[in-house]
């Protein structure tokens, strides 16, 4: 039951409300204070406490109408508008039948949608029936600020399209009282953090309850009467932390955040959930635990029931420590048999191209937090850090948690075909018997929520031409848009832009007025960017390999660009350096000092205090996303999506998705964006810096500007509207998250899934988990005796495309049997160093002589070949690779 404010002065009003303020004395105790909603608006507070309004634009016009003016002062957060809203508006409202009318409406299409069947349920039969998505950090809405950047929107957008398709799934993340931080700068472009302490019972969360304090779980009586608040206890080395448990709904989704800022820990417990990715390596690995092993606790304490558990990057790897010590203590298995079990329905994805970007934990550290974890399953400690191991590491190396993550999962991910090529090689050495190509670690390239990121204008535009449910059109569809009138299009691009340039503009304003700014001084603001003027973004976090300054290394050759008196381009920028990233903040820093000057500050700006609601501004009025960072560092790199189904043109090196969704142009058909020529042959970083940005130039000099202004009958761009559509045509069927999450549920969740069932939860399974283990560890020790005796093949040495060559082979078992190997046929073209390329692999068959045979087919003409190997084969595994058990034909 919220707060309600008494009338009694003497017991409701602050004693310095009465007789003036008490400077510098702070509050004992805090109490926050709502008003309470008239039970016939009571579907107000549910529609502002499911975070669906967040990509409903009906709903969030129903809030608009409450009170339009204390809308945009509370940021358009529809729970702090109900808390500060006048009783007597409520009771205008009350009495409005026009807006209960639309009230009505907006309560039941929740409800429908709420109860409606999804996607997963209308493709009939599936073995999937609960997720568990773990991630450090969730972007749902900048009303939530529980994220820094494009892992968290990434989590959000995940929610939201698994709501969408009405996947059984589950978020669990922290909650972190004062979020990521707040940014500003100084005088000199300095970028500044501080960061505000956040009150969660004025958002979009409420505390899990539960009745009575069971199963080691203590809970916290409310002040209210009602039930008390769930607690979980988790273990921290030789103490203990207790964590409270926030909810928060996603549309269909439920979102569980842990937060330890409760009373019955001490000020170092407090702290833990203080802040996204602040602190030293400690306090990183006292949150990973409390997510991961938390997590787990959390939702066994809740009554989850849980069968697939994604690990959103290794920040909660240790969720996977703590299913393998349930089912050592709990289900009597070894360590090695619970490895089997838990990893069944385990998927790791990983995001990050570049070793320099995993977590890594010392020995002593470790040895402080799980000494007593690897003491409780049975294992020693080596053991334990062996799993953060790469083979040739000694035992004193750092732990490792996407290595961990790799070998305590099943499935495995990376974020883009290129980076899922780029992680295959990283981690290599996880497998050293397995060609780099057949590395079990697959990819799903990133999505983005269309609906939370794309502008009104364009969503109207695509409802009326591509689709009404435009997010789950098919790429014949999108073929449609070239039915849209250019002058539509452009006008909704004229509508975008001119929108943005108005909120740069505020924006502009009071980030000066903020540091003592005023009048005359900040009259140039309201001339900022031009409306009709070519408009490049650049927004994301500013790490040195995204190269933000690129652009900057020739400022006069920028400057006149951007000062063109006939054919003009400006720059907007955004973002963030980790408070802890010297050289990303020296980016900042040259950015804002060029655009200080007064002859380009109208041509090119930086908005401060980035966020998704800046990111979505900019999305939508930039006409050009620009991405530059030193190829294949970008895993995915989803921004340039976003602006994308907002009618932007991309103008990117080709890495993470657009190195596979670039369409070069074909014939009258003009390529689908811009590639910047990528350097990597080129001696040094400096080097190859030079090259890329000379290239970057000359792109904006030769074709983007000169394509914009290109308008033959002085109003439309009708060769850069024509790019745009194809832009959409080839793009808009791949971008929504929702094509994302059903390439999770059907190449990972679902296999993840048949596996758990197959070896974990009944003692069947657990059986069957224990037998595998031993198979494992039979054929480890027998392998020694496989190899192949002989092969031979049918035929001359030349051969005529279409015809096909038989293979045989003769294989030694040992003391295996046929029943425990796959022998297979792997063929493909032969380059120049004999090497096969473009491989294919067939299964051989055995006959009652025990010789293998298998065809392989002449499709074309030039160097062919084929090699013969033995690999470990059993129906349980994911991948013959996680055995490691190969041998080839010499």
């Amino acid at each position: 039951m919220p707060w309600k404010w008494t009338t009694d002065v003497t017991k409701g009003v602050a004693p310095g409300s009465l007789f003036g303020s008490l400077n510098g004395v702070k509050a004992y105790r805090s109490v926050t204070v709502r008003t309470q909603l008239p039970k016939n608006l009571e579907a107000l507070g549910e529609l502002a406490n499911n975070l669906r309004w967040s990509w409903d634009d009906r709903a969030r016009r129903l809030f608009r109408w409450v009170e339009p003016e204390l809308w945009e002062q509370v940021r358009r957060d529809p729970v702090r508008l109900l808390a500060s809203v006048p009783v007597s508006r409520l009771e205008e409202l009350s009495a409005d039948p026009s807006f209960m009318a639309f009230l009505d409406e907006m309560s039941d299409d929740l409800h429908r949608y709420l109860d409606s069947p999804g996607w997963l349920q209308l493709r009939g039969e599936t073995p999937l029936k609960a997720v568990a998505y773990f991630s450090p950090e969730f972007g749902i809405s900048e009303v939530l600020p529980q994220y820094s950047g494009g892992l968290g929107v990434l989590a959000g957008d995940h929610l939201k399209a698994a709501s969408a398709l009405n996947l059984p799934l589950t978020g669990v993340g922290l909650f972190y009282r004062m979020g990521y931080f707040q940014q500003s700068f100084s005088a000199d472009g300095y970028q500044q953090e501080s960061y505000p302490v956040l009150e969660p019972h004025l958002m979009a969360i409420t505390p899990m309850r539960v009745g009575r304090a069971s199963n080691g779980h203590t809970a916290h009586p409310a002040a209210n009467g009602a039930a008390p608040e769930l607690r979980i206890t988790i273990p921290l080395g030789d103490g203990q932390v207790i964590a409270r448990v926030w909810r928060a709904q996603v549309g269909r989704i439920t979102l569980y955040l842990l937060d330890t800022d409760i009373e019955e820990n001490d000020p170092d417990g407090r702290a833990i959930t203080d802040r996204l990715y602040g602190g030293g390596e400690e306090h990183r690995m006292r949150q990973e635990i409390v997510l991961g092993v938390g997590g787990v606790k959390a939702l066994r304490a809740i009554g989850v029931t849980t069968q697939v558990f994604h690990t959103n990057e290794g920040h909660a790897g240790f969720l996977g420590l703590e299913r393998i010590r349930e089912l050592v203590q709990d289900r009597g298995l070894s360590f090695d048999e619970a490895i089997e079990a838990a990893r069944a329905g385990t998927v790791f994805t990983t995001h990050t191209p570049v070793p320099a970007g995993i977590d890594r934990f010392p020995r002593p550290l470790m040895e402080k937090y799980f000494a007593q974890y690897a003491e409780s399953v049975g294992i020693s400690f080596d053991r334990l850090m062996s799993l953060g191991h790469e083979p040739e590491a000694g035992n004193d190396a750092p732990f490792n948690m996407a290595v961990m993550g790799l070998r305590l999962a099943g499935q495995a991910n990376g974020v883009s075909k290129l980076h899922g090529a780029v992680s295959r090689q990283m981690f290599s050495g996880l497998w050293p018997s397995v060609p780099v190509e057949e590395v079990p670690i697959g990819s799903v390239t990133n999505g983005v929520h269309a609906r939370t990121w794309t502008s009104a204008q364009m969503d109207e535009l695509f409802s009326r031409y591509v689709l009404p449910e435009w997010p789950e059109a098919g790429a014949d569809r999108w073929q449609r848009i070239h039915d849209c009138p250019d002058d539509v299009l452009w006008r909704a691009r004229d509508e975008s832009r001119s929108r943005m340039i108005s909120f740069i503009r505020e924006r502009l304003r009071l980030a000066g007025e903020s540091r003592g700014l005023a009048g005359a001084e900040l009259s140039w603001t309201d001339r900022a960017l031009d409306p009709r003027v070519l408009t490049i973004g650049f927004s994301r976090r500013f790490a040195t390999y995204k190269r933000s300054t690129l652009l900057l290394s020739d400022p006069d050759r920028l400057k006149r660009l951007l000062l063109d008196p006939d054919r003009p381009m400006q720059l907007v920028f955004a973002g963030k350096a980790h408070p802890a990233d010297q050289l990303g903040k020296e980016l900042i820093k040259q950015i804002i000092g060029f655009a200080a000057d007064p002859a380009v500050r109208h041509r090119i700006a930086f908005v401060e205090n980035y966020d998704i609601g800046v990111a979505r501004q900019l999305y939508q009025g930039c006409d050009v996303w620009l991405n530059t960072p030193r190829r294949p560092m970008e895993a995915c790199g989803t921004s340039g999506e976003k602006a994308t189904l907002n009618g932007a043109l991309n103008l990117s090196v080709l890495d993470g998705w657009w190195d596979e969704w670039y369409v070069p142009a074909s014939g009258e058909r003009p390529a689908n964006g811009w590639a910047i020529p990528s350097a990597e042959a080129a001696g040094s970083l400096d080097e190859r810096d030079r090259l890329e940005a000379n290239a970057l130039f000359e792109m904006l000099e030769r074709d983007v500007v000169p394509l914009f202004y290109d308008r033959p009958d002085g109003v439309l761009p009708r060769r850069w509207v024509y790019k745009l559509k194809t832009s959409l045509a080839t793009l808009g069927h791949l971008m929504p998250a929702g094509r994302m999450v059903k390439d999770y549920t059907t190449d990972l969740y679902e296999p993840a899934a048949r596996r758990a069932a197959a070896l974990d939860g009944t003692d069947a399974a657990l059986a069957e988990a224990r037998a595998l283990t031993e198979w494992k560890h039979t054929v480890r020790s027998a392998w020694g005796g496989v190899h192949v005796s002989s092969v031979t093949v049918d035929g001359p040495d030349v051969a005529d495309v279409g015809s096909s060559r038989t293979v045989r082979a003769h294989i030694e078992l040992g003391s295996l049997t046929s029943a425990d190997v796959a022998v297979e046929l792997v063929h493909g073209a032969v380059g120049l160093n004999d090497e096969l390329t473009g491989t294919s692999v067939a299964t051989m068959s055995s006959d009652v002589s025990g010789e293998w045979t298998a065809e392989w087919p002449c499709a074309s003409p030039g160097r062919y070949g084929f090699a013969v190997r033995v690999v470990a084969a059993h129906p349980h595994l994911a991948s013959w690779a996680e055995v490691g058990c190969v041998s080839w034909a010499s």
